[in-house]
């Protein structure tokens, strides 16, 4: 749902439900109707009561996940309210269970409808965030593959393979079964939502040692990591992409240093390389780097930290709560 078209509609709801509240209230019920009973002074009330949940008390129980305790609250709030009504602002003398009877409803029905509403559109909200990591990861997926199979790249990987197997024909099998693995895990594994921790490791690996072969001479990389427990998720290729604009985007006989952690769940990818900062087309390579933060904002939300720095080095820092 576009935000300018939900935002109207939520607007229209609003509206129409206190029209018709007002309306039911003072002119179906005969007994509230205004002149005998002050209830278009507690309808202000109610407002800041309905909003108030709405805004504050909803959000804050459905984040913390205190479902038992907001339905206290929730009883609390529209027992206390209607008391309110009665001995306020009607000021009936009835008892508290003739208050309830005849005045509860009047609480109840917009804090219900509203808490729905509210509900209702968190739901449609969560089925756009679905939907737009899906979009987002397939065309990343795409993009990815889409220059792990373009020929020049293809062309250069097949070079080393085959350069290999003039020179060192004992090391062929497994550039060629890392090469494989790597397509494979593009292909088909990375369609999931979220994969292990170990296999995408492993893709990096493979990525890695690959790269580390065919620059063989030309660039100098640094690769460490510290993987204290393999047993988590992680949505795929995402470090892929800051590895990648690394050794495509990095300067001639230069140094790549790259550095993978993880610890209790909280995983690290510092990722720098020499650049050229007269490149024409810096703020090309910096797409796949955009991309990559929608992506986080969209599945990581507020459990990730990302920057880019670029002094003498390009520098990007990852550092994410797995799931």
């Amino acid at each position: 749902m576009k935000p300018l078209k939900k935002h109207t509609s939520q607007i229209l709801v609003h509206i129409l439900f206190w029209m018709l509240f007002v309306f039911v209230s003072l002119f179906v019920f005969s007994q509230y109707y205004w002149r005998e009973n002050p209830f278009l002074q507690y309808v202000s009330i109610l407002v800041v009561i309905v909003y108030v949940n709405n805004f504050l008390l909803l959000p804050f129980f459905i984040k913390k996940r205190l479902y038992i305790l907001y339905v206290f609250v929730f009883a609390a709030i529209s027992f206390f309210a209607t008391q309110l009504y009665c001995n306020v602002f009607a000021q009936c003398g009835c008892s508290i269970m003739k208050c309830l009877s005849d005045y509860l409803w009047q609480t109840l029905v917009p804090l219900i409808f509203f808490s729905f509403i509210w509900m209702l559109y968190r739901f449609l909200d969560k089925q756009d965030e679905v939907e737009q990591v899906k979009q987002e990861h397939l065309e990343m997926e795409l993009k990815f593959l889409k220059s792990q199979i373009n020929p020049h790249v293809l062309f250069n990987n097949l070079n080393t393979i085959y350069s290999y197997a003039l020179e060192k024909p004992n090391e062929t099998p497994e550039l060629i079964l890392r090469l494989s693995d790597n397509l494979k895990h593009v292909l088909y594994e990375s369609n999931a939502e979220t994969i292990s921790l170990e296999k995408e490791i492993q893709f990096i690996d493979n990525y890695i040692k690959f790269q580390e072969l065919r620059t063989e001479g030309v660039k100098t990389i640094t690769y460490t990591k510290n993987i204290k427990s393999f047993n988590y998720k992680i949505a795929p290729l995402l470090l892929i992409t800051i590895i990648e604009n690394a050794f495509k985007h990095s300067i001639m006989n230069s140094n790549i240093k790259i550095a993978i952690n993880e610890d209790n769940g909280v995983l690290e990818c510092i990722c720098e390389n020499e650049y050229n900062r007269n490149e024409t087309n810096l703020e090309s390579f910096k797409i796949g780097l955009q991309n990559l933060e929608k992506r986080l904002q969209l599945i990581y939300k507020d459990k990730y930290e990302y920057k880019i720095e670029k002094n003498d080095i390009f520098k990007v820092y990852l550092k994410l709560e797995l799931l």
